[in-house]
């Protein structure tokens, strides 16, 4: 809701902003901010050095991604589009988690919020001061991609971990 509630306020903002430092810096507050999110909800455990591994791998992945970047609302998909996979994925596995049936929570969650995305650029494609572009869905779906399989990868290592732990004692 908050994404589309912002469609035809965002090319107006993005303009304002531009490619300016003061663009840069917002940008990489935001990011900061949802990397602190992720962080905090991560960390209630202390992490193994296999999960820090993994955390590390994924933060190089991303940084890679987002410097190749070089248009900012291209890097906003990213983050906009990897919060909202992160949000399904997690709602979906504390669904399963719960006993109900669903089936691969983390394809169910890339389908989701792939539809969401394209959801999205068809509103874009019925205002008059937004375009329809294929080409941002594919970055919705690669936000999807990145936040899905980070947060499969750091689950991975969590369990191995704890797997390993147990067998230790």
């Amino acid at each position: 809701v908050a994404i589309y509630s912002t469609l035809g306020l965002a090319r107006t903002l993005a303009d304002w902003l531009g490619n300016d430092f003061f663009g840069v810096w917002l940008f990489l507050l935001g990011c900061g901010l949802v990397l602190l999110a992720v962080v905090t909800q991560g960390l209630r455990v202390r992490p193994s050095g296999i999960e820090i591994a993994v955390a590390l791998g994924v933060a190089a992945a991303y940084l890679l991604v987002l410097v190749r970047m070089a248009i900012p609302t291209e890097r906003s998909h990213l983050v906009e589009y990897g919060v909202v996979a992160i949000l399904v994925y997690e709602a979906l596995s504390e669904r399963a988690r719960q006993g109900r049936r669903v089936p691969v929570p983390a394809l169910l969650a890339l389908l989701i919020t792939s539809l969401v995305g394209t959801l999205d650029e068809g509103i874009q494609w019925l205002l008059p001061n937004r375009t329809f572009d294929p080409v941002d869905i594919l970055f919705n779906v690669l936000a999807a991609v990145m936040a899905v399989g980070a947060s499969a990868a750091l689950q991975w290592a969590r369990r191995r971990a704890s797997a390993w732990l147990e067998r230790q004692t």
